[in-house]
């Protein structure tokens, strides 16, 4: 998976990777919009530009087995990464990518992955993502899991 520098036009590889505990210390509320350190209990994942050690984004699910379904808790990018100045794009299309790949992995085509979104940007998560209203969550199913994938894990 790759994500593209919105400057030069330049594509990265990326890692997505636990959170080790020590990383907890350096995820800060004024850089990654939440406090992280109430999420040390769940899986949490980091994503990072290969080679590098700095944390463009963090993401914390859930397996929910019974319902075939991977929850997004939270999603967050850092704070230069995020709205219409960022340095890197694509680092929500990866993660959620990421998560659909375990979701099929798991869950074979029954798989879904689902989040709760803030009001005001749960239509671009419909419009970029392909995910669906369904209650108080959104969320997305095969066969439109397999194109997200498609799309962001074509390296």
């Amino acid at each position: 998976m790759k994500v593209i520098d919105t400057v030069i036009g330049e594509k990265h590889l990326v890692d997505i990777l636990p959170v080790d505990m020590v990383d907890f210390k350096t995820l800060t509320k004024d850089r990654y919009f939440f406090d992280w350190n109430l999420e040390k209990k769940q899986e949490v994942y980091k994503l990072l530009i290969k080679g590098s050690k700095d944390i463009l984004g963090l993401v914390s699910i859930e397996k929910i087995p019974q319902e075939w379904r991977i929850h997004i808790r939270l999603l967050t990018v850092s704070k230069e990464n995020k709205g219409s100045e960022k340095k890197y794009d694509r680092i929500v299309g990866c993660f959620i990518a990421f998560i659909a790949k375990m979701a099929i992995r798991e869950y074979g085509e029954l798989a879904c992955v689902s989040l709760r979104s803030k009001s005001e940007i749960a239509q671009h998560y419909m419009d970029k993502y392909a995910m669906r209203l369904t209650g108080m969550t959104l969320s997305i199913e095969v066969p439109e899991i397999i194109g997200l994938i498609n799309f962001y894990d074509n390296d």
